[in-house]
């Protein structure tokens, strides 16, 4: 395939998948990023692999993620609790009750995605706004330092944390916000069952979250295994033979590193800090190299030359992501 023909695919994609965010214009700004025609060549490449959710994929995928992973599991117990019923009455009657003592939250703060999805979520699956909860609004912290649970949460005895993509695992495990809510809830309501949802998790992510014993259950509406990562040895990416994976992986890295490192320097990191960082993140966040983008945000597991923004003037991206600012 030459450019011509990644044109043509790309314009196919942009126009039937990727909600035009790819325009003619936008795509050679983005070329200008790199320095010669083969490396353009493979930009041009990836970019063609890159896997992009529209507004209505995401939505179907919350619909398939309250009724796959939180209706369905809900159900099978009221069945095992009542001799295996079939009792459609019985049956939707205790479910009804056990969704009202339901709190769904989302990952993160309320300015983030995790937490940004709960309201297509609740629109999608009908679900009433007042089972929707912030994670600091659950525990109410004393002067003392002690703490309670929030008389509106006395009920509750399901607790379901809800995210659009784990790729390292490390958010759901070690995010200050979401870890600290989870360990007060097991401390205040013990016997509370708890779930971590994502539409989508690397196999390694959520295996991470599952083996952290942190939740009563995790799991993910699609789960992307190895041969998403863009360059690992399973790679789906590379099968039409006419492109080197090395050369591919050379060009995302090299100015992966070199953007993550500008990043991090802009942060204030020692020099030697600057480079460990660069090298564990050039090719997305945790080493995911994934080639995916959402109607509402690309992921920083995302290759950073399809998404780097970040400092002013530096890069020109393709997809954009909206970061954190701190």
């Amino acid at each position: 395939m030459n450019n011509q023909d990644y044109d043509k695919k790309i314009e196919v994609l942009n126009s039937t998948l990727w909600e035009h965010r790819a325009l003619r214009p936008k795509i050679d700004n983005w070329l200008t990023n790199f320095k010669t025609v083969q490396e353009r060549e493979y930009a041009l490449y990836l970019l063609s692999r890159l896997m992009y959710f529209s507004s209505s994929n995401i939505r179907n995928l919350l619909k398939a993620l309250y009724r796959d992973l939180y209706r369905y599991p809900v159900i099978e117990k009221i069945r095992k609790d009542n001799s295996n019923t079939l009792d459609e009455c019985l049956i939707e009657s205790e479910f009804k009750k056990e969704l009202h003592k339901t709190r769904f939250l989302g990952v993160g703060n309320p300015s983030e995605s995790g937490v940004h999805l709960l309201y297509y979520f609740r629109q999608e699956n009908k679900i009433p706004k007042s089972l929707f909860v912030n994670t600091d609004d659950v525990i109410k912290r004393h002067s003392d330092g002690s703490i309670t649970l929030r008389s509106d949460f006395n009920a509750a005895t399901r607790f379901v944390f809800i995210d659009d993509l784990c790729g390292s695992g490390s958010q759901a495990t070690t995010d200050t916000n979401v870890r600290r809510c989870v360990d007060d809830i097991r401390k205040l309501k013990p016997n509370a069952h708890i779930s971590y949802l994502m539409l989508f998790g690397l196999s390694q992510g959520v295996e991470v979250v599952k083996n952290s014993k942190l939740y009563d259950y995790a799991q993910a509406v699609v789960e992307l295994d190895e041969s998403y990562k863009c360059f690992s040895d399973k790679s789906r990416f590379f099968s039409d033979g006419h492109h080197d994976k090395a050369i591919a992986r050379d060009v995302a890295y090299r100015y992966g590193y070199n953007l993550i490192r500008a990043y991090s320097q802009s942060c204030g990191y020692h020099p030697l800090e600057q480079d460990n960082i660069a090298k564990t993140h050039a090719l997305g966040f945790g080493d995911c190299q994934l080639l995916i983008s959402m109607h509402h945000n690309t992921p920083d597991n995302t290759l950073p030359i399809i998404w780097f923004d970040e400092i002013e003037g530096l890069w020109n991206p393709i997809f954009k992501r909206y970061n954190k600012v701190y």
